[in-house]
């Protein structure tokens, strides 16, 4: 297939550009680089500088190529600062979405994957399930939940057909076969802890902060599930192939189904940078909620997924290698 890869420059969308490469497919990127990179689109994918919201561009942009699929990742992710700036999120979220969509429909593009998330659930004390309650604790969270409302009006009244893949926390780098970090994780402002953790060691901040630890959790602090970016991948290809085999509409949790505290965490990462770092203890924020971590047995059953990374230190030292090797981030690195 021909696919459109929007936010391909991104952490999660480069990643899974390369594997859509890899199984065959050929790949656009579509990306503003507002927060992404030009070099961490893969070698072999075309390269289109844009913003959704231009529609003229856009519809431009269909009717140069014809797209099979498109692969939506375009979004700010940013819970904390969704809750200071909600209209910058329903923007870019949820109306670039909507413009995208409508784009499709005009030019006969019906399969559609999205990138999802954990956000759109509220806190559970045991793995949650595709068919739990909804009920976001940030803006960004809500965004989320909206562009699925639309997805499943569109397949209602359209048939666009589509796969909305809730992950949760992603993290980890990628590694070539010779164990060399190739594509990692690089956001500006950084808001993920283990990047930002990882910085403590690096030499880049004092000390890692812990937002809160009076939530309802055993060590007070935020539980999480983390899933490798591989996993995050190989999981979007997986779910191309169901919507080409005529599939109309699937909701997956991708996540190891493991929660680890913010303390665990930086234990975690102290244990495999070899450094005693200090956590430094402060507020809560808002938009946080106790806790998040994922059932993925209907994608598991259904697709055949399975994650290959479930060691928690295994994916930290897969971010800690890519992060010792590129302490800057991307720089003016090459594509690839």
């Amino acid at each position: 297939m021909h696919i459109l890869v929007t936010g391909g420059a991104g952490y999660v969308g480069s990643a899974a550009a390369a594997h859509f490469l890899a199984a065959g497919h050929s790949v656009a990127v579509f990306d503003s680089l507002v927060k992404g990179h030009r070099a961490a689109i893969p070698a072999g994918a075309a390269f289109v500088q844009g913003d959704l919201a231009d529609v003229a561009g856009l519809d431009v942009l269909f009717q140069a190529q014809h797209f099979d699929a498109v692969v939506h990742f375009a979004a700010f992710i940013e819970a904390g600062e969704s809750m200071q700036l909600p209209g910058k999120y329903f923007l870019n979220n949820v109306s670039n979405t909507r413009n995208l969509l409508e784009v499709m429909v005009r030019h006969g593009v019906r399969r559609l994957i999205f990138s999802s998330s954990a956000g759109v659930y509220a806190s559970k004390d045991t793995p949650l399930v595709e068919d739990d309650p909804t009920g976001p604790a940030s803006v960004y969270g809500e965004t989320k939940l909206m562009m699925e409302r639309m997805l499943h009006w569109y397949h209602q009244t359209v048939g666009m057909r589509y796969a909305a893949l809730r992950y949760f926390n992603a993290c980890g780098a990628m590694l070539d076969a010779d164990g060399t970090p190739i594509r990692g994780e690089d956001h500006h402002p950084e808001t993920h802890l283990i990047p930002l953790t990882l910085q403590v060691p690096l030499g880049q901040r004092d000390a890692i902060l812990i937002y809160g630890t009076d939530y309802n959790t055993p060590d007070g602090t935020c539980i999480r599930d983390y899933v490798h970016i591989e996993d995050l991948a190989s999981a979007h290809v997986l779910a191309l192939d169901a919507l080409g085999a005529g599939e109309g509409r699937l909701v997956y949790n991708l996540g190891n189904g493991r929660g680890y505290s913010v303390r665990e965490v930086i234990d975690i990462a102290r244990e495999v940078t070899g450094v005693d770092f200090p956590a430094v203890e402060t507020e809560r924020r808002p938009g946080d909620a106790d806790r998040l971590v994922a059932s993925s047995g209907r994608i598991q059953a259904d697709l055949d997924w399975k994650p290959r990374y479930t060691d928690l230190r295994e994916i930290i030292a897969s971010a800690w290698a890519w992060h010792t090797a590129h302490p800057n981030g991307y720089g003016d690195a090459p594509a690839g």
